[in-house]
């Protein structure tokens, strides 16, 4: 049976580093000044490692596929964007520019609302491709929710990262969280000083897809390469076989095709 795979926990002076050094230009003042209040908590109060970061190019558009177990995920890719100098901008449901202060860290952090289920929609792929062509970093949860897979696997992603992916053109790098569902699950319970790791891959070749008809069944199958890519890297931190399969929250209970056979006798 495989091991888990974990990067080494960040030791305190390479914490004390990446404290001196990350990335704090063009984060807005709101989503600055969030990132200067959690990342103490993130560096002394959980056991981090991450490993890829030599993934991340210094400059130009980068579009990052991340797997979705924890609310504070985004902490922890942010902590390992900046780190790697470099500011990440999100795609967040629009219900959160509702929240006070929220829609202050989120809008003036240059992120992206997501309008689901209405006639704006697409605004939030034009969004990130408009930010991708600006050379920004766009980190994606291509699930759109914390997963359902009840043993915690990325679930079947819709298509809008491959959407995003194609139409663009940038280097797609895949990224796996683990670990941030113990320091905050998602019922809300907080566990200090959680192991938690996060691992960037390669860039995804998806030459197959880009400058090819943007039809469903293309950005579907680029979705899915992109989501293999991800689960891969999930596997391996947990030292596991993935499922064949991808749970499909969409997917229905199948029903019984007739009643039950009569009992004998």
């Amino acid at each position: 049976m495989p091991t888990p795979d974990l990067p080494p926990a960040l030791g305190a002076r390479q914490k004390l580093l990446l404290t001196l050094r990350r990335r704090r230009r063009t984060s807005g003042f709101w989503f600055g000044l969030a990132i200067e209040l959690i990342w103490p908590i993130v560096m002394a109060f959980t056991k981090i490692g991450w490993r890829g970061g030599e993934h991340i190019p210094p400059t130009g558009g980068l579009l990052i596929a991340a797997n979705h177990v924890s609310s504070a995920d985004p902490i922890f890719d942010t902590a390992f964007v900046t780190s790697h100098r470099r500011m990440p901008r999100y795609l967040a449901k629009s219900e959160l520019w509702n929240v006070p202060i929220v829609r202050s860290v989120l809008g003036k952090g240059g992120h992206i609302p997501v309008y689901r289920e209405s006639a704006k929609a697409m605004d939030a792929f034009r969004g990130a491709v408009e930010a991708l062509e600006r050379g920004e970093v766009v980190v994606f949860y291509p699930e759109a929710t914390y997963t359902a897979d009840p043993a915690g696997w990325p679930m079947k992603a819709k298509n809008g990262i491959g959407r995003i992916a194609v139409q663009s053109g940038v280097p797609v790098i895949p990224l796996a969280n683990w670990g941030t569902q113990d320091f905050l699950s998602p019922k809300g319970r907080i566990g200090l000083f959680k192991r938690v790791s996060v691992v960037a891959g390669p860039p995804i070749d998806l030459s197959e897809f880009v400058g090819k008809p943007r039809t469903r069944s293309n950005l579907d199958a680029a979705t899915a390469a992109i989501m293999v890519a991800v689960t891969d890297l999930v596997a391996d931190l947990r030292g596991e076989t993935p499922p064949a399969v991808p749970f499909d929250p969409a997917a229905r209970p199948a029903l019984p095709e007739g009643p039950p056979e009569p009992l004998a006798g």
